[in-house]
């Protein structure tokens, strides 16, 4: 619906869309980059605490658990508490955010990582693969659908939380939501809620289309290598 739809505070409203184009890229663009950003470093934090405690019951059951507690934490409680140590950044929203993207990304990397089957693990061995190659051309390859879905659900589950940095200005598309339902504007309220599950559907289709064009080409590398 157009023509005075802004005056009728219609919850759909094209003139919005094409009046506020240019806020709603600056807002969409932030929520990219809070998204991208929280789950790289996540994935980067979880990797190596994953290699370091799999082979340790005690340390892996205890790093999943501390992992559980954090992500039980409200966002609204734990972004304010960030506050006086970083501020109103962008650092306040992304590390609550690195946070929370742990408790997925550390158990599914451990998932990927233990549904090596041994027989694999003991050929290559058998063929003097040491420690470091096993992991990098056997497991990893293995384990990289597994990985890759711990990254999909991080990205959506991101897309979502992002939006409570509005408490904070680096909300992304959680800026127009709060602005809007303060103001009580249905049209950027609605927009912008649409606009926060495109992006989070577009960014899982990206990362599904990546992990079917990696998995099978890894999977046939790593066969060939261990039967080599």
């Amino acid at each position: 619906m157009s023509g005075n739809c802004l005056a009728r505070n219609d919850w759909i409203c094209s003139d919005y869309v094409t009046s506020r184009s240019d806020e709603l890229l600056t807002a969409t663009t932030q929520h990219l980059e809070i998204t991208v950003i929280s789950v790289l470093v996540g994935l980067v934090v979880a990797f190596p605490l994953a290699l370091l405690v799999r082979r340790t019951r005690v340390l892996k059951g205890a790093l999943l658990g501390a992992t559980t507690v954090l992500y039980a934490i409200p966002s609204l409680a734990l972004i304010p508490a960030m506050v006086p140590f970083t501020g109103l950044s962008l650092a306040t929203v992304v590390v609550p955010l690195i946070l929370y993207s742990l408790v997925v990304l550390l158990r599914n990397i451990l998932a990927g990582l233990d549904a090596v089957p041994a027989a694999v693990l003991d050929a290559a061995r058998g063929m003097g693969y040491g420690p470091g190659r096993l992991l990098w051309s056997v497991e990893l390859p293995l384990a990289l659908p597994a990985i890759v879905a711990g990254v999909r659900i991080a990205t959506v589950s991101t897309v979502a939380m992002a939006t409570i940095g509005s408490l904070v200005g680096f909300g992304g598309l959680g800026n127009l939501l709060l602005q809007g339902q303060r103001s009580f504007f249905n049209a950027q309220v609605l927009t912008a809620a649409v606009a926060v599950v495109v992006l989070a559907l577009v960014l899982d289709l990206l990362l599904l289309a990546v992990q079917r064009a990696l998995s099978p080409r890894r999977r046939a590398r790593t066969a060939v290598e261990v039967d080599a």
